[in-house]
């Protein structure tokens, strides 16, 4: 088994596309700015996260039709420099809700919000885990 994405559901797909292409600079897998669908890879890897307009998932499903209250999910991005990488992302308008700052004695965070309200963390880690003792 492989993971091949974690899609978000979005009703403003164009925000929220500008966003991960030119806020978060993301590279799209292929262009796609009016939607339904967009996978932004990170670093080359197959994995990456998509976008999908929540009317057309609701044709599946239901009870996708209806925006959820709260958050649902939280997006993770491990950067090498966090607070270079939030320096850069707010130069073109992200706007953080929390950091940077550490988290742990081995990690530093910083988070964010997408154009549909989906919580980004960005993470630097400081230093590895320690190796179990199994």
């Amino acid at each position: 088994m492989e993971l091949s994405q974690v899609r978000l559901l979005v009703e403003d797909f164009r925000g929220c596309y500008r966003f991960y292409r030119d806020v978060l600079g993301l590279a799209p897998q292929f262009e796609a700015e009016d939607g339904p669908y967009a996978k932004f890879l990170c670093d080359g890897g197959t994995a990456g996260i998509a976008l999908q307009l929540r009317s057309d998932m609701a044709e599946f499903v239901d009870d996708l039709a209806a925006r959820p209250a709260g958050y649902r999910s939280l997006v993770v991005l491990r950067v090498d420099d966090v607070d270079g990488y939030c320096a850069e992302i707010t130069g073109r308008g992200a706007v953080l809700v929390h950091g940077p700052g550490p988290m742990t004695d081995r990690m530093r965070v910083a988070h964010l919000k997408d154009p549909e309200g989906n919580v980004i963390e960005l993470q630097q880690w400081l230093a590895p885990r320690p190796p179990s003792a199994h």
